[in-house]
């Protein structure tokens, strides 16, 4: 680089404060050696992504910089910001003393995940948290479990309302889940159960959802439910801002062509996908591997298996570590099931076995279908696939949740079984202690810990109830015949989930309310949304 291009590149950093107003300084953190950023000629920035610089007169000397930059050849200094973290992944309490004290972590997000699965919460100083949270918790405003998507309060819920006065609920924070938050500066995040005055979890919250579903199976024989959650997103070139300012519309992907498998298509990614791997390794989520996916820019990213609960943690972490990681890299992620219509749908498949002392209470010599299995493993099929169509809100939440089951895209339309058969929305694999269940309903944009507490009190009451599951299909599920079909709406959906009394005594009467009140109104918001389709269908020609 010349000498005066230097200067006006290292002029510019300092101008923008060190990238500090577009880009955090842990998404600046040459991880790898092959992080880089562009000169933006319009706006005299530097993004740390590489779309290729606005076509404008002018700019500072640079318009014909078209290549990317690596971060080394801008600057011979490393800026402080750009060290590596002296510490990663799960952290103990004692641990996070020390780190305050040596300045290393000075933040810890105290979170909880809402009905749609979003992390809510607040960042405390390190000092105040390890001073006052650690053993007291917090609190947060109630309406955290009874708002919309727009954080609107939502009148009707018993569990907080205006008439209640929106009072207080208690953050207990869980410090199994205490780590650092690698993409983050000097923040370490921690996950929060909810708790009622009497010490009891309350059971409106996700959280707690699955926790008593947890509980509810170890009170019959299974101490642990092994859990995966493989998850799907779609990455797009324009910014979460410039997506609002455009309405969604005509969004640039990170491809061009199909990205499955693809390597030459995947490497045009790994400038996003690369870091997100290392920074969720560096906080404590253990990443298998990342791949292309169908969709243009689709893309698929899977940790390693873990006891259900602690699985759903790490999801919850991914998720929010990719969002922030596109936002501060100038690019955007989204979980939507489906946000085009002319791609494929992104998914969430969920996998489950259930153990007992160390061994897969699956496995066994008795023959379903093709399948060596044990009675525990036919009666959880049974429970499971049985219960799909009530609980069908738990893996499909939204109205958009619906878009994705076309036949021939790869997601699911009936519901069958099958032996390592991606047209069966129950899909068997493995064999002894591998021996497991993959469930090919949920979307990306489901709340794992619901989908993942649906499916396990589903198969639980397989096994209490000696469910039995149909036989094995062989062949195309997507053409099979007489089969029982997926709710085709969130509408259909609701209302199976409204009249189900086994979603009531799995829940509870109060927690059930709560659930069907809350898909109603997400329900209603899209019923009286006028959309782009009905102006463009009838404006004129009606």
């Amino acid at each position: 680089m010349a000498s005066g291009t230097r200067a006006a590149v290292r002029t510019l950093l300092g101008a923008r404060t060190k990238l500090a107003a577009r880009t955090s300084p842990a998404a600046l953190r040459d991880l790898t050696g092959d992080t880089v950023f562009n000169v933006d000629r319009h706006e005299s920035t530097f993004h740390g992504h590489p779309r290729n610089p606005r076509s404008t007169q002018g700019g500072m000397g640079l318009e014909k910089m078209e290549r990317k930059i690596p971060l080394r050849q801008m600057c011979t200094t490393q800026l402080p910001s750009e060290k590596a973290p002296t510490v990663q992944g799960m952290i103990t309490v004692a641990e996070l003393k020390e780190l305050a004290r040596t300045g290393t972590i000075d933040t810890v997000i105290v979170g909880l995940t809402d009905c749609y699965g979003r992390l809510m919460g607040k960042r405390y100083t390190a000092d105040f948290f390890l001073e006052s949270a650690v053993d007291d918790g917090t609190h947060v405003c109630s309406y955290l479990l009874a708002t919309d998507m727009d954080m609107e309060p939502v009148p009707g819920y018993k569990f907080a309302s205006w008439e209640a006065g929106y009072g207080d609920i208690h953050l207990a924070p869980d410090m199994k889940t205490l780590r650092v938050a690698s993409w983050l500066e000097k923040t370490a995040l921690v996950l929060c159960d909810v708790v009622q005055d009497n010490h009891e979890l309350a059971p409106h919250a996700p959280r707690s959802v699955l926790r008593n579903q947890i509980k509810a199976a170890q009170s019959v024989g299974a101490s642990t439910a092994m859990a995966a959650s493989e998850l799907e997103y779609f990455l797009y070139k324009d910014t979460y801002e410039e997506s609002k300012n455009k309405n969604y519309m005509n969004l640039k992907p990170a491809g061009w062509v199909r990205e499955d498998y693809h390597i030459l298509q995947g490497t045009r990614g790994e400038y996003f996908h690369g870091p997100a791997r290392r920074h969720l390794e560096a906080s404590g989520v253990p990443v298998e591997n990342s791949k292309g996916e169908f969709g243009l820019g689709q893309h698929e990213l899977n940790v390693k298996y873990a006891e259900v609960l602690e699985m759903a943690d790490r999801h919850s972490v991914y998720k929010q570590c990719l969002k922030e990681l596109a936002d501060s890299m100038g690019v955007s992620v989204t979980f939507m099931a489906k946000p085009d219509a002319a791609q494929p749908g992104s998914s969430c498949h969920i996998h489950l076995s259930l153990w007992e002392n160390g061994r897969n209470i699956f496995a066994g010599d008795k023959l379903l279908g093709s399948t060596k299995c044990s009675d525990e493993f036919r009666w959880f099929l049974g429970g499971w696939m049985k219960h799909t169509p009530e609980l069908m809100c738990f893996y499909a939440p939204n109205v958009n949740s619906y878009k994705r089951y076309v036949s021939g895209s790869w997601a699911p339309t009936q519901i069958a079984w099958s032996r390592d058969n991606r047209t069966a929305p129950f899909r068997v694999l493995g064999s002894g202690k591998s021996l497991r269940i993959e469930c090919r309903l949920p979307g990306a944009d489901c709340n794992v810990y619901l989908a993942f507490a649906a499916a396990l009190a589903s198969g639980m009451d397989g096994i209490r109830n000696k469910i039995e599951p149909p036989p094995q299909l062989e062949g195309n599920v997507y053409f099979a015949k007489d089969l029982l079909t997926i709710p085709q709406s969130l509408g259909a959906a609701t209302a199976a989930f409204k009249n189900s009394q086994f979603a009531k005594d799995m829940l509870g009467q109060d927690v059930h309310h709560h659930y069907h009140h809350f898909f109603e109104n997400e329900l209603l918001a899209y019923q009286q949304a006028v959309t782009d389709w009905e102006k463009a269908r009838y404006f004129e020609q009606i």
